[in-house]
Formats: structure tokens, sequence, C-alpha cells
């Protein structure tokens, strides 16, 4: 009784102060005084909380302890006005603060809840709270009896079966009637026994990988699979194709189905793996198959993965990765596992909010990269991948210490140009980094180089701070104080770009490089390059040596529980993706 009163905060109940007064009648009229003070003052905060205002306040102080009565009976005070008696314990308040409160609590702890009492049993088979419980933590805005199934279409949700032995075909609708299905147990058979799933997930298929962003769409839990842009539209929006979705029948049974193929949903498994991950399982991979065979399934995929038909790729390199590309990933028939990848988090001195970007990577196509920001280095990390660089590898690191000034336009138009500006930047990353290899050897040898040796060391420190960081330089200078204009750009002559509708003004220019390598991940290497920063969305690449050009535009789509919870993990995160291509 007394935990009751207290959560809700309405003090002690009149059976304890009656108990109390019966055990302290020797201390005189002045205590009885203060312990009915204190009963007024409680009464009129009881009445203000129970929203009766100062008069029911008023009244209920003057109500003795014999007053008290169940929840709903009224009872009469010394002015013989009649009123419904102060709650004493939560079971007490009326049923709709009741739904309120236990709305209010995380739905993992209701069930908890319901084994108090009865009426608190009773009171969570109200839909109010569950329906809440759905939006709040899974996202499900709409309303459970006049929403369609988002994402899906009328196609997916029908489908004309034929009866063998009546020989007649009907359309058999494929989903459960959701009138008589509530957001209980929606909530309970569905979206919290998968919610482990819900967020950016990177598929393991070799050096392609990929982008899985499973959602709440609707009425189901499904898991799509983000494709870049045709190339080479790559400001264009993201395609989605569904691989898996998850949806409950009358039974109060989730049921999972795969999208893969083109014969409509059919019986698939999900299972978890380990912690931040899990793996699909196709249970009729017939359904993957079509009439034409294997090859109208590769032009059947051809044309949803690059919009154009085989004989529209004239270069024969391109036709070969492509060919390679399409016998790699339909041998899994969407059988894969799934690793957690995070968005990275963002603080208030990076150069433009971190995220997804698609890029162009030349016979590649366009892949899908990952900008994030560590110190005075920006990374961009593929989430997608090829033969030559997979999935999970530094695609480029810019050093943010490195600044360079764009020479006028018409030196910016010459390949050399431009490569002898940033030819001098690396050597000044070279130098810096040899001194600083050489002052760790030295303070690797202990203190028997004596005093001189620390002084050295620290004039080494201070000549290499003076002489090798651009930060301190005229040109860094100029960089900062013009941060928020635009100076032209144009790509030098020679160099190839997928995409010719490139900005043609950029705000900032670093040094950095890009990583290159051979069939296979043989032989990787880092290349010079220029890191161009056009706008918010948008970024480039100059890889010098190859005479290249990639433009990155952001991808814009809203990504729900996709956030690293701290830079720590995100790191280990990217740590973890490495290792898993390397």
């Amino acid at each position: 009784m007394a935990v009751c009163a207290r959560l809700c905060g309405v003090g002690q109940s009149r059976r304890c102060r009656r108990r109390q007064r019966n055990n302290q009648q020797d201390q005189g009229s002045d205590s009885d005084m203060d312990e009915e003070e204190g009963e007024r003052i409680v009464g009129q905060r009881q009445g203000d909380v129970c929203g009766g205002g100062p008069e029911r306040g008023a009244a209920a102080a003057t109500a003795g302890p014999s007053d008290a009565g169940e929840y709903g009976s009224g009872h009469v005070n010394r002015e013989g006005s009649t009123g419904p008696p102060h709650p004493q314990c939560l079971a007490e308040l009326p049923p709709e603060l009741l739904v309120e409160i236990f709305s209010l609590l995380p739905g993992t702890v209701l069930p908890n809840v319901a084994l108090v009492c009865k009426k608190f049993r009773q009171i969570l088979n109200t839909e109010t709270i569950w329906r809440r419980r759905c939006m709040e933590e899974f996202g499900m805005k709409e309303d459970l009896r006049k929403m369609e199934a988002g994402g899906v279409s009328s196609q997916d949700l029908y489908v004309k079966r034929v009866n063998p032995r009546v020989k007649s075909g009907r359309f058999m609708k494929l989903l459960p009637d959701y009138e008589h299905m509530d957001y209980r147990d929606v909530y309970t058979h569905l979206l919290h026994p998968y919610r482990h799933i819900l967020g950016l997930w990177q598929p393991d298929i070799g050096p392609y990988g990929g982008l899985l962003n499973v959602v709440v769409d609707g009425l189901f839990i499904i898991g799509w699979m983000y494709l870049p842009p045709h190339d080479p539209r790559v400001e264009d929006p993201m395609r989605r194709r569904p691989l898996f979705r998850i949806h409950m029948w009358e039974s109060k049974k989730a049921t999972v189905e795969c999208m893969y193929g083109h014969k409509g949903p059919h019986k698939g498994d999900i299972q978890t793996v380990k912690k931040d991950e899990f793996s699909t399982k196709c249970n009729q991979t017939d359904h993957h198959r079509m009439p034409g065979g294997r090859q109208e399934e590769f032009r059947t995929w051809l044309e949803e993965e690059w919009g154009r038909t085989l004989e529209e790729i004239f270069h024969e390199h391109m036709q070969e990765l492509i060919l390679m590309k399409f016998i790699y990933t339909s041998q899994y028939d969407n059988c894969l596992t799934y690793r957690r990848i995070y968005l990275p988090p963002a603080m208030p001195t990076d150069l433009l909010q971190p995220g997804l970007f698609k890029g162009t990577y030349g016979s590649h196509g366009l892949e899908i990269v990952m900008l994030s920001f560590h110190g005075t280095s920006a990374r961009a990390t593929k989430l997608t991948g090829d033969p030559n660089v997979p999935a999970g590898q530094l695609t480029l690191d810019v050093d943010l210490s490195r600044p360079v000034v764009l020479p006028e336009l018409e030196k910016q138009r010459s390949i050399e140009e431009l490569s002898r500006l940033v030819a001098g930047v690396q050597r000044e990353v070279e130098q810096q980094a040899g001194g600083a290899s050489s002052t760790a050897r030295r303070a690797a040898e202990g203190p028997s180089g004596g005093a001189g040796a620390a002084e050295e060391m620290a004039a080494d420190h201070g000549a290499c701070s003076d002489g090798c960081q651009p930060g301190t330089s005229s040109s860094s200078s100029s960089s900062s104080s013009s941060s928020n204009e635009t100076q032209p750009f144009v790509l030098p002559l020679g160099v190839m770009a997928r995409n010719e509708v490139y900005p043609r003004t950029c705000r900032k220019c670093f040094y950095g490089t890009g990583l290159i390598a051979g069939h296979g991940f043989t032989s990787p290497e880092r290349t010079p390059g220029l890191f161009v920063l056009f706008d918010g969305d948008r970024f480039g690449f100059i890889w010098l040596e190859l005479k290249s050009f990639s433009l990155y535009s952001r991808l814009t789509d809203h990504l729900a529980h996709a956030h690293a919870p701290n830079m720590e993990r995100f790191e280990a995160m990217l740590r973890n993706m490495q290792s898993w291509t390397s």
C-alpha cells in the first residue's frame, strides 16, 4: 500500500495515519493539531493533482479518516456535499489515467505490470497503449484498421492460384484480415521478436557487398536492398528492391517470406547467427527461376542492374565485369548473411554532414561509400565494391590538414600542373612521416641520449610543425578566409568523367589518396589525388595517376535505427568491415 502511495505521489494512506495516531495518543493536543494540519495539506494537494481545483481540495481537507471508500463510490464531507474519494494508491487512479501512464512505459515491461493485479491486466488490453508503443518504438504511424501495406504492390498482395483438382483459377488473398488483429498482437508477435534486425546491414556477397535497410513498413517488416541509380546518373535517387518481408497470419504467428525472383512472395526463413549478424534462407528457390532459363534471368537482371542490354554496352572489359558479377551474385539465391553497419556520428567540426554517398567508379558503375570524419582526416569506406577494391575497404583517405589552393582556371585544365601541385604536398607528407618515425625511434632509445637528445627531438618537432603543416601557411589562411566562398573549378584535360555535368565551382580542396588494386584485390596501393568539396551534398576526387574523376552525391533516404551509439562503436565496426574482405 505504501509503495502504491509513493507511486501516486499522494502521501501515506489514512489507515497508516490512523495507526500512527493511535500509537501517539500520549503526545498531547499539539501533536494532534500538527497531524490534522498535515492531513489538510495532503488533502489539498490531492485535490489539485486530480483536477478538482481549490474548492475540491478544500472539501477534501475537511473529510475525516472514516470517509474513505472504494474508488467510484461517493463520500459525504462535513458540509454535506458528496464527491469521489481521493485515490490513495496507483490502483485507485481512474482507468483513463492508468492508460496514459502505461502508454509511457516501454512495451517490454508491460507484461510484468499485468501481473500486479486483475485491474492492470484488464487495462493493458486497451489498444491505445499498444498503438502508442508501436508508434514510438518502431515508427508505425498509421491506423491498423485503415492502413494498406506500405511499399508492397497489389501484385504482391494478391496472386492467381490454380487448384489442380478443380482446374479453375481464382484470386486468393495472401494476407490475413487485419480487422480482427490488434496492436498488442502486432507488437508481441511481430515487432518485438524481430526488433534486433531493424537498421542497416551489409550482405556478405564477396567483393560486391551491398546495403540492406530493414524497416517497419506498414504492417510488414521489410528488408529493402538499396541499389545505386543507373550509371552515370549519380544524382538520381536510390532504387529499392524487397528481399524479404515478415508479417502475421490469423494464428498470431509471424511469417517470413522471400521476395526474390519474379513469381511473388514465397516461403523463407530468418536466423540470428550472433549479435549484430543474421542470415536469410529461401525455402523455395524454384520461384527464382524463369521459363527462359539463365539467359532470360541474365537479361532481366542486366536491365534492372544497369538499365540497358548487353548489346548497348560496347566496352568488352565492361561486359566481362558485368557477366562475372551476375554469375557470382546469382549463386546465393537470396541465402545470405548480413552484418550490422552504422551511420557515422556527426561532430560540429566536421567539414560536411557525414553519411552515405553514391559515387562513380568507371567500368564498375556506381558504388555506395560511407563518408566519416576522424580528427584531421576524412575517410570514405566502400559499402558496395568490385573485384579490384572490394566492399569494406577504405577507398578515399583525405588529409584535412593539407588544403590545396587551386591555381587559376587555365592552369587547372593542365593535368601536369595539377599533378605538380599535389606532388609538392605529397613530398611534405612523406617528409613529415619520415621525421615522425625518426623522432619515435630516438624516443624508443630511452634516456641514454640525455638532455641533448630530448632538446633535438623538440627542435625537430617544432621545425616540422612550422615547415611541414600547411595549416600555418599562407595557402591555408587564404583557404580558411574564403571558406564560405566558391571558386571556379574545371577538370583537367584528359581526365575521364563518368558524369560530364559536374559542378563548375567548389568550396575547398584537400590532398588525399585513393586505393587502387589489381583484379582480386592484388597489389593494393594508395595513389595521390585531390578531394574537391562542391557543397554539402556533393564532393569529388581526381585520381591523378589514373586520369579519372569520381563524383559523389549524398543518399537522401531516411534511414531509421541506423545511427551508431558512439564513435568507439562506429570505429570498431569500420575495423570489422575491413577484416571481412581482407
